[in-house]
This record gives C-alpha cells, structure tokens and sequence, in this order.
C-alpha cells in the first residue's frame, strides 16, 4: 500500500476541539467527489456508499500493511502473515485510560463480533486485534485485567491486545504504517475535554451504555485517567482473509447506522464466513 502524507496539523487544533478520543482526526473526506477509486485488491464486500475521498488509512480494496507486534498475554508476536490464508481479521487502536468511553466503544465492536463468531461456529475464521497505544501504562497485567472487565474471551484464541515496546515504537506504526496518527496530551488540565458530548455513544441502552462509560455501575474498575491522555480518532478495520480491507470504520463509534454495532458484526460474519 502507498505511504499517504498528510498535514501535521495536530498542533492546530483549537482547545475546546480537543478531546480524549476525538473522531475526527485524520479520518480524511469520505465524500469527496473527485476521488473514485477504492483500491485494486479482491473484496466480498461491494465497495461502500461513500467514495474513498482523501483518508491516509487504507480503506475498502487495498492491502493492509504487514506488521509484527507482540501479544503479551499470550507471549507470542502477532503478524498480518499470520492471518492471510487463514483468518479474516478486525482491527482496532486504544489506550485504556481513555476519559471519555470511545476506547471501550470500539472494543465493544469487536467484543460483540467475537460473541456472534462463537455463536456462529466461525470463531476459527476471524481474529479480533486491539493495538494500545499507552505501553507505558497499558501492562501485561493490566491488559489482562482489561480484558476481565471488557468481558473478552481469550480462550476462544482468536482475540490479541498487541502491545508495542514503547509509545514511540507504537507512534510510529500507527503514523507510518496503519496511518493513524495519534497525539500525546500531556497536561490534560489545560484542555477541554468535553465529557458533556458523548463520543463514545450507541444508539443501544442499557448493558451497552455501560461498556462505554467507566462502567462502575456494571462493577467494572474506574481507571485512572493520569497525567497525560491522547488525541486519536476512533478507527476499526476490517480484513480479509486475503490481506485485503473490506471495511474502514473511521469515527466508528458515532450513531449512524453505517458503523453500528450490527453492521460491523454483520460485515464480519459475511467475510469470514466467505
């Protein structure tokens, strides 16, 4: 896949823009009407309603880009190599101290596929892949934790948090490679985090309005939010079984039927049951 450029604007951004997950960031155009083209890679699904326009992740029809990260609760290193062939995979980014519900709204995605694909009987067929961002806070121990809490089932083996060794190394990959670029916010206080708007909102209630809040009333842990949080955008990438992205989800957690709960794992199914 051909590297995108983009402006480093991140410094840019207006104050009251800022946002522990912001949706917007680098997510690009989707309906620019000059751009047609959706890439050259064999695909199950149709390419989407909107046109490719000038996002800088790969989308609809390109091969994702190879990578190698370590698993570190299985102890094991996770490669795109591993799943061409094999295993239709989602994809998403995080960092578990994320103040505002988005991060556990796009692990809720890929929670939700993993219940349907064991269901289903196709839990061999797809693999579910979480990327932290946050090494530094973002252990073994409490990705483990986590993944209690987000009630995700590493059993099943098809579920990875990928873990870089360093938040630059993780920077990097997510800049250079997955074309996510994220920014370090290290003095939260002097931003004005809008926990008024709820970025990471379902148009679901009940259990699902738990999983994107801090979910105390669920009897999830409260974390520790620190000295320091992210600028990112809400991104889920969905990959066939052949190397090639079927869906990009960018702002994957707003309240449009496009990247709901149920087209996601719908999608999901369709491609990893091909």
């Amino acid at each position: 896949m051909e590297r995108r450029t983009y402006l480093r604007g991140l410094g840019g951004v207006g104050i009251g823009g800022l946002a522990g997950c912001l949706d917007e960031l680098g997510a690009g155009d989707e309906s620019n009407p000059e751009t047609e083209h959706w890439g050259d890679g064999e695909t199950i699904l149709d390419p989407p309603s909107e046109e490719r326009g000038s996002t800088i992740h790969p989308i609809h029809g390109d091969e994702f880009p190879p990578f190698t990260l370590p698993d570190p609760l299985s102890d094991e290193s996770v490669s795109l190599e591993d799943f061409v062939d094999e295993r239709t995979f989602l994809m998403t980014y995080f960092f578990t101290a994320c103040p505002d519900g988005a991060c556990p709204a796009l692990l809720l995605r890929l929670r939700r596929a993993q219940e349907d694909a064991i269901q289903e009987g196709y839990e061999d067929d797809i693999a579910l892949l979480a990327m932290t961002f946050d090494p530094e806070r973002d252990t073994p121990d409490v990705l483990e934790s986590y993944a209690v809490e987000r009630s995700i089932d590493y059993e099943a083996d098809n579920w990875h948090f990928l873990r870089p060794e360093s938040y630059e190394e993780g920077e990097t990959l997510l800049d250079e490679t997955f074309g996510m670029p994220i920014q370090r916010v290290e003095d939260p206080e002097d931003h004005e985090f809008e926990d008024e708007h709820d970025h990471g909102g379902d148009e679901e209630s009940g259990d699902d309005h738990g999983d994107h809040d801090d979910e105390d009333q669920n009897g999830h842990a409260d974390h520790d939010h620190g000295e320091y949080t992210f600028v990112h955008y809400n991104l889920i990438v969905l990959v066939n079984d052949q190397g090639v992205v079927e869906r990009a989800y960018p702002n994957a957690v707003e309240q449009r039927e496009e990247v709901s709960i149920e087209t996601i794992v719908s999608d999901a199914r369709t491609v990893a049951q091909e």
